[in-house]
């Protein structure tokens, strides 16, 4: 057999496998290529699965998903949050998230006081949002804190209970 329809093969076998599992095209964030995504991303590497999502490839730098059709989404590099009174600020295993419900089912967390900040979208029909959180709580707990949420006491906010919505 020569060596190009050898390699004809092979490259129709792999065109084949990956046809069986579509890559998710994402859009880059805006601080991407921030050297702190990278150590985030690294930190993923080993997490196969979130809940009964299995993980995904993607087309973009500082991102993952995990579910087909995608149900958790993150992108690393987007705009630190300011302080907001609009959004709850909660605490999910001591990491600080803004969660954004205004597109129920799905909701976005995004982490408060750490730069470079993490969004995490979850599709709440498919899994909850304290288990994707979890998924990835140990990846994002290597990006540097630099300011926690607080109440208008000044007190810190906890998640919600386990299985509960968000």
């Amino acid at each position: 057999m020569s060596k190009i329809p050898a390699a004809l093969a092979t490259l129709a076998a792999i065109a084949f496998l990956a046809g069986c599992a579509p890559v998710v095209s994402l859009e880059t964030a805006e601080d991407f290529s921030n050297p702190a995504c990278a150590m985030v991303i690294v930190s993923l590497r080993d997490v196969d699965t979130i809940g009964d999502e299995q993980r995904r490839e993607t087309n973009t730098q500082s991102t993952a998903a995990w579910g087909d059709p995608a149900s958790v989404i993150l992108h690393c590099g987007v705009p630190v949050p300011d302080p907001t009174s609009t959004l709850p600020c909660i605490t999910y295993d001591n990491i600080d998230w803004l969660r954004d419900d205004s597109d129920a089912p799905n909701y976005v967390f995004t982490t408060y006081g750490r730069d470079p900040a993490v969004s995490v979208i979850v599709d709440n029909d498919k899994i909850a949002g304290n288990v994707a959180l979890s998924g990835v709580s140990s990846a994002v707990s290597t990006l540097p804190v630099v300011s926690e949420c607080t109440t208008l006491e000044g007190e810190t906010q906890d998640a919600p209970a386990e299985g509960s919505d968000g």
